[in-house]
Parts: structure tokens; sequence; C-alpha cells
């Protein structure tokens, strides 16, 4: 069953390269999710009050890695208790969140969250909303870890477990 999810985890170049890896995930799409503006620019969203942040569209098939096992990988790739900032990157752009587009799928991410919420002393900030808008990201953003191999990313690569790797 294919399925659609929206997570932003801080500079989407990690994030996409974590879960374009991960057996279950049929594509990825770096872009700019529930924002304030139409169509926005790399320079606009990280310089401007857009509202956007970075985020990885997933395709998966939920037969093969189920929605609460793509948020337990997400939950590896974050620090849902810290605002605005995952690793070296600061600004609303880079807040960690959970966006959706199936209505079913709000109450699954919310118990998800809730239960993880018992391994944190702080509270999880990580946002939970509906997929208000998303514009994919310019095309030298797209799969930028597999063109720059040598390049920034905050994720660390090696969680992914071999038997949850393609």
């Amino acid at each position: 069953m294919k399925k659609q999810i929206y997570l932003a985890g801080g500079c989407f170049w990690g994030t996409e390269a974590y879960f374009k890896n991960l057996k279950g995930v049929v594509n990825t799409l770096c872009g700019y999710a529930n924002g304030n503006t139409a169509d926005p620019t790399y320079e606009e969203v990280c310089r401007a009050d857009t509202g956007y942040a970075e985020t990885v569209l997933v395709d998966y098939d939920a037969s093969i890695i189920p929605t609460e096992k793509l948020l337990s990988e997400f939950f590896k790739t974050i620090d849902p208790t810290t605002r605005n900032r995952q690793g070296n990157d600061f600004g609303t752009q880079y807040r960690s969140g959970i966006y959706y587009i199936d209505e079913a799928d709000a109450p699954i991410i919310q118990s998800y969250v809730k239960k993880k919420q018992e391994e944190y002393a702080k509270p999880i900030v990580t946002e939970i909303l509906p997929l208000h808008n998303f514009y994919p990201a310019e095309e030298y953003h797209q799969n930028y870890l597999d063109k720059n191999p040598n390049g920034y990313c905050h994720v660390d690569l090696s969680l992914i477990r071999e038997e949850d790797r393609k």
C-alpha cells in the first residue's frame, strides 16, 4: 500500500539520504513545507520570514515499512526536543516536523509521539500538522549527498540497520 508522509528533520540533505536508503521507501523529494508564500526559493526560505521548513516527501510502501517504523527511523535522525535547530543548523526552516496528508495518519503519528515522549526528560517539540503546502527544492538540493559525497550532513547514516537497508 503506497503512502506519503512529509518529514522535516533539519537540513533536508541528510534526511533525504537516510530515508532513500530504507527498504520500502519508493521515492524521496527535498522541498519546503507549510509556509506562507508561493513557490519559495532556498534563499527566501533562509533569509525571509516565509514560514517554511526544509522537508522531505517520503513515498513508501506501508506493507514493507509501516508508518510506525518510518517514524522510529525518523526519530533516530533528530533531536525532537530542540526547537528550530538540528545539528549545526539553526533557524525556523530547520525545525522538526511530521506533516501528513491522510487524516487517518494523524492518530498513528500522535500516538507514536506520545509514547516516544516517555524516553525524553524535555518535551518533544516536533510539529505534527496536516500538510498545508509543499514546493520542491531546487534541483541541486535533490540527492545532494549522492552528488557531493563529502557534503555536510548532520544525520548519522550508519544508524540504518543492515536488515532495513535497500
